[in-house]
């Protein structure tokens, strides 16, 4: 088992290091991903419970779980 997770690590090590376009394709990735989440942060998963009391939060999440239970 040890042997065979090695030889997947190496697999991939060694293509990773024989790619021309490698570390320019992954940091486009990864500033993608980093895009991708903020974006979606930002206008799609807004806090519901900023700037409510304890009681408007603990009426608010029963509901939710109400609604979700049916």
């Amino acid at each position: 088992m040890k042997r065979r997770l090695i030889a997947i690590y190496n697999f991939y090590v060694d293509g990773f290091k024989n790619m021309t376009w490698g570390r320019q394709l992954w940091w486009v990735i990864l500033l993608k991903i980093i895009i991708l989440f903020l974006v979606l942060r930002a206008f799609f998963f807004k806090p519901v419970l900023a700037g409510k009391s304890q009681e408007q939060r603990i009426e608010h999440v029963s509901n939710e779980l109400m609604i979700n239970e049916k």
